[in-house]
């Protein structure tokens, strides 16, 4: 592709991800986005074949970007538990912001909830998973199990920018922090074997 198509396919994509994120797929039109961008519609559609073609680049031109961040967040801290930790204190950091409006791969699949087999869907899915799979691999010689563990910390992730939007209060993100820190702690392989599921040896569970 020519250096100057491909300026401008970036510049339309750039556009895409501001209004996308912003105001959302369904409610924005390609002369928004081909407005936003300065190029004419036509022009827009000789880039990308149809919205849909322009939602997918959108979502697959995020994935690894938005994996290598978290990647360089955490890349100076050695133990596992701390890296979890951080990932949940920066999601306090930026949800605070009033600009913030969760996570991009969880409103797109929302909204294309109907059309399961949408290619953008799968780019959503292929990150979470990807990112399931880093935590796993992070957790790998730290707990028992790290990929229930690591499933479990995507649960408490997604479930607090959840709570955060509903609620604008970014102090989920610490909870559900705290209530990673947990399982880590409860799944280590540093706990004796007698540990159970539900409690420890030294301190059974109470049964009613």
């Amino acid at each position: 592709m020519p250096r100057d198509a491909t300026v401008t396919r970036q510049r339309i994509l750039t556009a895409a991800e501001d209004l996308f994120y912003g105001e959302g797929i369904r409610a924005t039109g390609v002369d928004r986005i081909a407005a936003r961008a300065g190029v004419t519609k036509r022009t827009l559609y000789q880039h990308f074949a149809s919205k849909d073609d322009l939602i997918t680049a959108y979502v697959e031109g995020t994935e690894r970007p938005a994996l290598g961040r978290y990647q360089a967040l955490v890349a100076d801290v050695a133990a596992a538990p701390d890296r979890i930790g951080r990932i949940f204190a920066n999601l306090g950091r930026v949800a605070a912001d009033p600009r913030w409006k969760g996570c991009s791969f969880a409103r797109v699949a929302a909204e294309l909830a109907g059309s399961p087999g949408h290619p953008a869907l799968q780019a959503a899915s292929r990150h979470k998973q990807a990112f399931e799979a880093w935590i796993a691999e992070m957790l790998a010689e730290t707990v028992h199990r790290p990929a229930e563990i690591a499933r479990q910390v995507m649960i408490l992730l997604d479930g607090a920018i959840t709570e955060i939007l509903i609620h604008r209060d970014a102090g989920y993100a610490a909870v559900a922090g705290r209530a990673a820190a947990t399982l880590i702690a409860g799944d280590s392989v540093g706990r004796s074997s007698s540990t159970s599921r539900f409690g420890s040896a030294e301190a059974p569970i109470s049964r009613p």
